[in-house]
């Protein structure tokens, strides 16, 4: 009877470690950037997450967007981050940087349960990255 039970145990872990990889989990919520100074709010949209900037300190202007005409705009509000397609360990998409008002292709993933790495790559070669801290 206890051979059966871990053979069956045995079996189960097997199947589970063959499975391929899992679904990257759920990066829902609010996130302090890394220096602190800022909060994003990621949510689901489409079939992967966006984030927006709902703090930010002192004025915080788009100062530096491509677009002259939203250069005089709060950073509050402005969505930053497009991640629609699931790439098994976590989203990827495009990031936008107000403090240089340049668009990256970008990728997020959860290292921790409350820790979000952010990418942001130049021709998917010079790559910066944050990690991001979970605050709810």
């Amino acid at each position: 009877m206890r051979r059966t039970v871990l053979r069956a145990v045995s079996g189960v872990l097997a199947a589970l470690a063959a499975g391929g990889p899992a679904l990257a989990a759920d990066p829902a919520g609010l996130w302090l950037t890394e220096t602190g100074s800022s909060r994003v709010k990621v949510t689901p949209c489409g079939g992967g997450y966006c984030g927006t900037i709902v703090s930010a300190p002192g004025k915080a202007l788009d100062a530096k967007n491509p677009d002259p005409a939203l250069r005089g705009r709060s950073v509050v509000g402005v969505q930053i981050l497009n991640a629609p397609q699931a790439d098994g360990s976590g989203y990827s998409g495009s990031l936008y940087n107000p403090n240089d008002g340049k668009t990256y292709s970008g990728a997020l993933r959860l290292t921790g349960p409350n820790a979000l790495e952010v990418s942001g790559c130049v021709m998917s070669v010079f790559c910066k990255r944050q990690t991001w801290t979970r605050v709810n």
